[in-house]
């Protein structure tokens, strides 16, 4: 039977052994594949994209076609060099994504997601500009469900008086 002063003794020890762990920040490694390519995956809605970056000319290609063919939007080529903006690595690599499912927006966004995932596993040190940014969260948003008894979601069908 332990007695209160080794309980007393053995919480100081813990907190002790709590406090030097709460000071040291997790420390993030580089993950590679065999190639040298850092791989993400990044999800928006329906979308998923598989993300490969590795150090290069700054040549993105989606689903084995140019961005400026896939993405023709501006507006989505936006959201696509978002990251690459903010860890200032605009043309130090080559990106390869695969991209499937949901619409072009939904798409633009997940790829958005994978890129700043990849770029986390390339450069550990750049987290913390991407995380303050949100690029590394995965939005959660999703298109809500039809419930019964109504038209779509939330509309209802049409009142008729008469």
């Amino acid at each position: 039977m332990a007695t209160l002063q080794s309980l007393a003794d053995l919480g100081q020890a813990n907190k002790a052994a709590l406090g030097t762990a709460e000071n040291e920040a997790p420390v993030h490694v580089q993950k590679l594949d065999a190639h040298g390519r850092a791989y993400a995956t990044g999800k928006r809605k329906d979308a998923v994209a598989r993300v490969w970056i590795k150090p290069g000319s700054g040549v993105i290609t989606v689903n084995d076609r140019p961005v400026e063919t896939y993405f023709a939007r501006p507006v989505l080529r936006m959201i696509l060099q978002q990251p690459l903006q903010v860890a200032n690595r605009a043309d130090q690599y080559d990106i390869v994504v695969t991209v499937t499912g949901g619409g072009l927006s939904g798409q633009a966004g997940a790829v958005r997601h994978g890129l700043a995932k990849a770029l986390t596993h390339y450069e550990p040190e750049l987290r913390s500009p991407l995380k303050r940014e949100g690029f590394l969260t995965r939005d959660p948003r999703v298109v809500e469900r039809k419930k019964y008894g109504r038209k779509k979601a939330r509309r209802s069908f049409q009142f008729s008086k008469r």
